[in-house]
């Protein structure tokens, strides 16, 4: 009886797999979306949501939501956003970070959560494409098995991905071209810039008009970001003097990769995680929040996951029926091989082709600090073209911010976070300034 149940569940998902896949073939790949459940009339934006097939079989199915410029869509920049994790759905990226809209926050009870626009989405002055990747994220998903997505295979699939995209979207292969992320995405997207620089000359595919990228709080280095967290926590008074001068002496600036026979170093670092266990890793200034529960900041995520998995969102969305189970907003459990171990070879090369860069960090960031990042472009050896400065918003402080040669730019956000979520009205206005090559 069992083996008869077995036989007849693998058949059903063999089936299912069958239509899938013959829906994929006969469907319209994209559709313009002009009513999301949620959200009270007509969107005031234009959405565009779809898939494309990556790979010999086009086996892998991104996922992914554009949003053309609010200002002149014809002219301005065109962004392809990359969340991080690996694993985390890019509609963190449009719901909680730079897009046009985010969820109401408001306690969940038993109805679709609300979605209303906000104020400072980059949407105002550049088209945006939102991607899910890699396979198994957000909406993405697989028609067959693949192999384990990594660093420097995404960057293939994601290169792929534009190509298809602008193929499809001809009307914008004029138009400027950046890359941009945040947190785990500082690994893939300067490799993204590297395999687009060195495939522009390819017969017979569209020309991608890559200027340069942005990245905020991006991990880079794990013992540069790691290294750097010590000092960080000392220098925001999380932990005392006397502690970190003992680190220092005993670890010799080494936190990361301790070795195992150094037992005092490991005592004073378990002292550390001590001081630092109660503290919001992302956002130092705020309280730890370790449930979702509607006093907490996260809360959103909830409302974000109720509001994607309600049926009626995914219909508008044009989700394939069966392509994925329960959506999730990080998949922090996806299978993935992290083998880029530094990314800081291919910002050299980025930097040699010509490239534009913005590094930005919200500088209540325990988790990358901006110490950690200030070390890796220091290790660049670039010359500094205009030193370090405070730049400002309506003569108020809004971080301070550092160019080099290399046309990398790196600034800080005053209260910042993790993402830019933290502080939308600063980091609106630092990219405004930046992608329109303006001084910060």
């Amino acid at each position: 009886m069992a083996k008869d149940y077995a036989s007849s569940s693998v058949l059903k998902s063999l089936l299912l797999l069958f239509q899938l896949v013959l829906l994929i073939h006969d469907a319209d790949s994209s559709s313009i979306v002009k009513f999301l459940p949620g959200f009270e009339g007509p969107l005031p934006f234009e959405l565009e949501t779809g898939y494309i097939g990556v790979g010999e079989e086009e086996e892998v199915q991104l996922f992914y939501y554009f949003i053309k410029s609010e200002r002149n869509p014809e002219e301005d920049p065109l962004l392809l956003w990359l969340s991080g994790g690996p694993g985390c759905s890019s509609i963190h990226g449009l719901l909680f970070e730079n897009g046009p809209l985010t969820m109401k926050f408001e306690v969940y009870n038993g109805t679709l959560p609300s979605l209303v626009s906000t104020t400072y989405s980059w949407t105002k002055t550049t088209s945006i494409i939102y991607l899910d990747q890699p396979v198994g994220t957000g909406f993405s998903f697989a028609t067959q098995l693949v192999d384990t997505p990594s660093d420097s295979g995404e960057a293939r699939r994601i290169h792929e991905f534009l190509q298809k995209w602008l193929a499809k979207h001809e009307e914008f292969i004029p138009n400027s071209f950046y890359v941009g992320g945040d947190s785990y995405s500082g690994m893939v997207v300067p490799a993204v810039v590297q395999v687009i620089s060195k495939g522009k000359n390819q017969c017979c595919k569209p020309p991608i008009n890559l200027q340069g990228y942005v990245l905020g709080n991006p991990v880079t280095d794990f013992e540069i970001d790691w290294n750097n967290r010590i000092p960080f926590a000392r220098e925001m008074a999380l932990i005392s003097d006397e502690l970190y001068e003992s680190l220092k002496r005993i670890c010799k600036g080494k936190y990361a990769y301790v070795d195992p026979e150094n037992t005092e170093c490991l005592k004073l670092i378990e002292e550390f995680n001590k001081c630092t266990e109660t503290v919001n890793l992302f956002l130092i200034s705020e309280p730890l929040c370790e449930t979702e529960t509607p006093d907490c900041y996260i809360y959103r995520y909830l409302l974000s996951s109720y509001w994607a998995n309600d049926e009626s969102v995914r219909k508008a969305l044009q989700i394939y029926k069966g392509s994925i189970g329960k959506w999730v907003r990080c998949k922090f459990d996806i299978p993935y091989t992290k083998d880029i171990i530094s990314s800081v070879p291919y910002h050299m090369a980025n930097s040699i082709s010509g490239y534009r860069s913005l590094i930005f960090s919200g500088d209540h960031d325990l988790g990358i600090p901006y110490l950690g990042t200030q070390a890796w472009i220091r290790s660049l050896n670039y010359s500094v073209i205009d030193d370090w400065r405070p730049w400002m918003i309506n003569n108020k402080h809004a971080g301070y911010t550092k160019t080099y040669e290399n046309q990398m730019t790196f600034a800080t956000i005053k209260g910042g976070g993790h993402t830019a979520e933290y502080k939308p009205e600063e980091s609106f206005i630092m990219f405004q300034r930046w992608i329109n090559g303006q001084p910060l």
